[in-house]
């Protein structure tokens, strides 16, 4: 367990400094229903809404009357999961960033009256991964750790191989969704304001994360620039797109961590 903090620590020590860890009260309410592992159903309207996706976490998908949408699997562990945790307790509301999604729920952070941090919960179980936004990165590096420690642990989903994180040579069959790939970015090239960061000798057919000026200096003001990254192994995570090959944008520095190598210095030591 030591050895298991230590590289924790080695992780977050490596990743680019991450956004202010400040909460914004949003108020009590009642958890009347959990639809699935990462949404639930308040009994009264906060700020005008009744819905709550437990932002910074990604849970199982369940179809949820989608046509043709397949159960992740986990998907109903994870939502008993959510059930244990949260369905008739009242919950304390904090938000981070964007308060609403593009559907209308709330984004909020979940605190029970003990103090058990609902996602933190979630993710130390195995039952979520992190799963950020440029505009929601509050408390990405402590749900970071907490991931790391359970798939370090091969807790809940990350048992599994549909989890599993990637390399980037297998990644063609897994277009369209979301994934963790790890790495050696081979090549970082600025091209016309916008970053790429290249993982095989092709960039037309091997996989490339792709950062647009704007992020790029988030990144830097987050005391990292993307070019920096040429020759260290990192991981990152978000939506793959077919562009040449396998492609990442990232949005946000939270989507890369730098990785210490084989023998547990951190790049550049």
């Amino acid at each position: 367990m030591r050895r298991l903090w230590w590289v924790l620590l080695l992780l977050l020590a490596a990743a680019p400094a991450l956004a202010e860890e400040a909460l914004r009260p949003g108020g009590e309410a009642l958890v009347k229903a959990v639809v699935d592992g990462d949404t639930v159903v308040l009994e009264s309207a906060v700020m005008g809404a009744n819905q709550v996706r437990l932002v910074g976490i990604q849970a199982p998908k369940l179809p949820l009357g989608r046509r043709n949408f397949p159960t992740w699997p986990l998907a109903a562990e994870s939502k008993k999961a959510l059930e244990n945790l949260a369905l008739g307790r009242t919950v304390t509301l904090s938000f981070g960033g964007g308060d609403k999604d593009r559907h209308g729920r709330l984004l909020a952070h979940l605190t029970r009256p003990d103090g058990t941090w609902v996602q933190g919960e979630m993710l130390k179980k195995g039952m979520a991964r992190v799963y950020s936004f440029a505009d929601n990165r509050t408390r990405v590096a402590a749900m970071l750790a907490l991931e790391a420690e359970a798939r370090a642990a091969r807790r809940g989903i990350w048992g599994l191989r549909f989890y599993a994180v990637r390399t980037p040579r297998e990644l063609f069959s897994w277009i369209g969704t979301f994934q963790l790939v790890e790495g050696k970015v081979l090549k970082a090239a600025r091209v016309k304001g916008r970053v790429y960061l290249n993982f095989g000798d092709d960039w037309k057919t091997d996989f490339t994360v792709t950062l647009g000026a704007p992020v790029r200096r988030m990144f830097r003001k987050a005391g990292t620039d993307p070019l920096s990254l040429e020759g260290k192994r990192i991981r990152v995570r978000g939506w793959l797109k077919r562009y040449n090959g396998p492609m990442i944008e990232a949005t946000h520095p939270e989507q890369i961590e730098v990785l210490a190598d084989q023998s547990g210095a951190l790049p550049g030591q």
